[in-house]
């Protein structure tokens, strides 16, 4: 398969829009998440995205396919919450592995398919690493700020087991998604320069991104924009980038600015606008691809995709949309005394 920074050299590429959005279309109730397997599990299983890798293949597959279909480039593994830390919502810590594995074969097999029938437009496989359900950063208990419900260790350890097995079944990339708190991207960036080292296979490109969750221009545990950026340098990361709280319109300032600041390749995928009064997301997939039109014409990204609310036809939308522009070129940007 072709070298993804040569592909990125060449033309902007598209990144899958959201799982949640298209898992909802299906109306799956509490036996379809159980399935035989688990039908006796203790505890309530509805809602437990990831664990439809093992009752529900099919419907993971079809949803890759879909946006395989509609122009994706990237399409990330159904993993988000898939490690022992937010497993433990539904007692499935000892499953983390088995998930993993199986959600990135799924998305191997559909996008193998893809690149079979034509190979000049390779898609890739990107291992989706959430931000934890836990932070290592903040207190969960406003009365005794020195409190964590997490270690590093622990931390460390649950996204080791998880990148393990990403790349056990065949991912191509990872990504680190959806980060409000830049300790936690930490540890998910130890644990796979730790695996990759103490293995000695080769190592995989590395996405990062964070998510700027107010008008402030901050991530939930303070930090700005930039100085995200230059937290998670150390890991010459594939590229940086932002996803989820906010829509196209309002991510836009943020967008400009990484893309002044990064000397890595930018990646971004907004939601679908922001929620309604009943959570769900109105901005229609012309909306959505006209936003970013705008960027990828002023030079700010060179990945870009769909997050909360995205459909495939959105995906389709977007990569209509952006196909005429040339990606951004990587900047000649000073970073000795950054790091």
């Amino acid at each position: 398969m072709k070298d993804i920074r040569k592909e990125l050299q060449q033309r902007i590429l598209i990144i899958d829009g959201a799982m949640g959005t298209m898992i909802q279309r299906h109306h799956l109730q509490e036996a379809d998440y159980r399935g035989a397997r688990f039908a006796d599990w203790p505890s309530d299983l509805k809602g437990n995205n990831d664990l439809l890798c093992l009752t529900q293949p099919d419907i993971v597959e079809g949803i890759h396919r879909q946006y395989l279909e509609a122009g994706a480039d990237i399409i990330e593994t159904n993993t988000f919450n898939a490690q022992r830390i937010s497993l433990a919502d539904y007692n499935m810590e000892a499953l983390a592995r088995e998930i993993n594995v199986a959600a990135a074969q799924i998305a191997r097999r559909a996008t193998d398919a893809f690149n079979a029938a034509n190979p000049e437009k390779p898609r890739y496989v990107a291992g989706a690493i959430g931000p934890l359900n836990k932070t290592l950063s903040l207190s969960p208990d406003v009365n005794n700020p020195g409190f964590r419900a997490l270690t590093w260790n622990e931390a460390v350890a649950a996204y080791r087991e998880q990148i393990e097995a990403l790349v056990e079944g065949g991912v191509d990339l990872l990504l680190i998604e959806t980060i409000f708190d830049t300790l936690n991207c930490k540890a998910a960036i130890y644990a796979a320069k730790d695996y990759f080292a103490s293995t000695g296979k080769k190592e995989l490109p590395i996405m990062i991104s964070g998510t700027i969750t107010d008008a402030s221009g901050r991530t939930l545990s303070g930090q700005t924009l930039e100085a995200f950026y230059i937290s998670v340098l150390h890991a010459n990361p594939l590229s940086v980038g932002l996803n989820c709280a906010l829509g196209a319109a309002q991510m836009r300032p943020h967008i400009e600015e990484l893309s002044q600041l990064a000397a890595c390749y930018t990646s971004a995928y907004p939601n679908a606008g922001l929620p309604n009064a009943m959570g769900e997301y109105d901005e229609l997939p012309e909306q959505t691809a006209h936003f970013l039109e705008e960027w990828a014409r002023d030079g700010f990204v060179n990945i870009v995709g769909g997050c909360c609310g995205t459909t495939p036809d959105h995906i389709r939308h977007i990569a209509a949309h952006v196909k005429k522009f040339k990606p951004r070129a990587l900047p000649e940007i000073e970073t000795e005394l950054a790091v």
